[in-house]
């Protein structure tokens, strides 16, 4: 990817502290939820939308839904014009495609979930490091939020309260969920978010919510994927010309996971009052 170092390793944040993230909701009114997430000069596009059918490989009786995600290097994100990948996405965005997926499916219950299939499109508006973490970050929170607006529409309902094929046919309509069964069910089908954070030994020291410049000069990155519950999802960590030590896996994994859950905190209170 097209980048330009633009500055020393020194950083006015300190070692544990994570750059500055603000989030502005339903950026975009087409999308069922959608986010502009910045955490420092990353900032990420995040959007869901329900398809209007299950995958083609599912059953057709299928009880259960799926979360799908797609990622992209918008053309200005970079100090490069970052060209389209017209002819489909290329072994970089396929691999951050799939993690963001993953990472998704490892927060939602699929089942509870019901026969709902989601998308969330990640689009980096601007990449200063650490793109394919804030798109998991941003990504549960659109996720979150759909679930949250297709429970308060109905579509989204407890596996008890579904009309099956034959009631619908008859012209049965669903009850109201209460605005306490509205938030159980939420929590049924999201029981957890998910968030992701960059770490790194730079210089002999490790290293928080690593930008451009801290990821390039890295002797280690390591990508830590993690769940409200303390679930991790992926650890991912590379020496760069370099190897790491034991003690220093576990300082990092032990850094993002401090840091994940400060995540974990500015999700909850973003969509504290959010409908």
């Amino acid at each position: 990817m097209a980048k330009m170092k633009s500055g020393d390793v020194e950083s006015n944040r300190g070692s544990d502290e994570m750059r500055e993230i603000e989030v502005a909701l339903d950026f975009t009114p087409n999308a069922l939820a959608s986010l502009v997430y910045r955490q420092g000069d990353t900032m990420v596009l995040a959007c869901a939308t329900k398809a209007d059918s299950l995958p083609r490989w599912f059953p057709r009786d299928a009880d259960r839904g799926w979360v799908h995600a797609e990622y992209s290097l918008l053309p200005g994100s970079t100090d490069r014009r970052f060209r389209r990948e017209r002819n489909g996405a290329k072994g970089r965005t396929q691999e951050i495609e799939r993690l963001v997926a993953r990472s998704l499916r490892g927060a939602i219950d699929l089942e509870e979930l019901g026969p709902i299939a989601l998308t969330i499109d990640c689009d980096i508006l601007n990449a200063d490091g650490g793109t394919r973490c804030a798109s998991i970050t941003a990504a549960s929170i659109a996720m979150r939020l759909a679930v949250r607006r297709l429970i308060a529409s109905g579509e989204c309902l407890p596996k008890d309260r579904r009309l099956t094929r034959e009631q619908i046919r008859n012209g049965e309509e669903v009850e109201e969920l209460t605005d306490e069964e509205k938030v159980a069910h939420e929590s049924a089908v999201m029981p957890h978010d998910v968030a992701a954070l960059s770490v790194g030994m730079v210089g002999g020291e490790v290293k928080t919510d690593l930008d451009y410049i801290l990821d390039s000069n890295a002797d280690v990155d390591m990508n830590v994927v993690m769940t409200s519950d303390g679930g991790f999802v992926e650890v991912k960590g590379t020496g760069e010309e370099s190897t790491y030590t034991r003690e220093e896996l576990d300082s990092m994994v032990d850094a993002a996971s401090v840091g994940i859950v400060e995540l974990h905190g500015f999700q909850t209170n973003i969509l504290s009052d959010t409908e």
